[in-house]
């Protein structure tokens, strides 16, 4: 009796050099009780050091593997065509002086956005009519609205980017978080068209 498995290949997983990676490793496997233990464990790929520190598993290749050791069972597979393989090595710690300057130059360039945009739409001027206005009085530093005004910059910037220090204020994610998505989903969409030209490329050239 013909049987049937139900693939669907992980976006983007993570594996240290020189690994075997299995079928378990890339793609979520709904199969009978019998053959899903040695459906699991078929090797897919062999990382080596040609191999950088990003692979691309198509799903093509997994279908071939699966057909080769159970030519009667039918795949059927849902969402993603490919799974990332990241390739994880050994990071080196940040040394004490290039956090420091990394931390100075965030700090004073984000100092000097903040004071060159007030500049520019004068806000200085604008807390001085403001503060006449209600005060009926001329004051060169209304600290009445100077104060108040920083304190909720500050604090607008906390819930903008959800998070006070490591600890985050709510479940949503921040805009930043949004647009690292967003950057990483196009850089995965990147990887897998230029894998998809590479191999294109090396079956013309044989």
């Amino acid at each position: 009796m013909e049987k049937t498995i139900y693939l669907r290949m992980r976006h983007r997983v993570q594996s240290r050099p020189k690994e075997n990676v299995c079928l378990k490793d890339v793609a979520q496997i709904i199969a009978p009780e019998t053959v899903l233990p040695m459906l699991k464990e078929i090797h897919v790929h062999r990382l080596t050091d040609a191999d950088g520190n990003i692979v691309v598993i198509d799903v093509m290749k997994v279908i071939q593997l699966i057909t080769e050791r159970f030519g009667e069972i039918e795949v059927q597979t849902i969402g993603p065509a490919q799974t990332i393989v990241e390739v994880m090595t050994k990071q080196k710690g940040v040394s004490i002086p290039f956090f420091l300057l990394i931390w100075f130059l965030l700090f004073f360039g984000s100092a000097m956005t903040l004071m060159n945009f007030h500049d520019d739409v004068s806000m200085q001027s604008v807390q001085e009519k403001i503060y006449t206005i209600i005060t009926g009085e001329k004051a060169a530093k209304p600290l009445l609205f100077q104060i108040p005004y920083s304190v909720g910059l500050g604090l607008g910037m906390i819930l903008f980017f959800n998070h006070v220090f490591k600890k985050r204020i709510n479940d949503e994610p921040s805009p930043l978080e949004v647009e690292m998505f967003n950057y990483q989903m196009d850089l995965d969409n990147y990887v897998i068209l230029h894998e998809n030209k590479e191999s294109m490329k090396k079956v013309y050239d044989d």
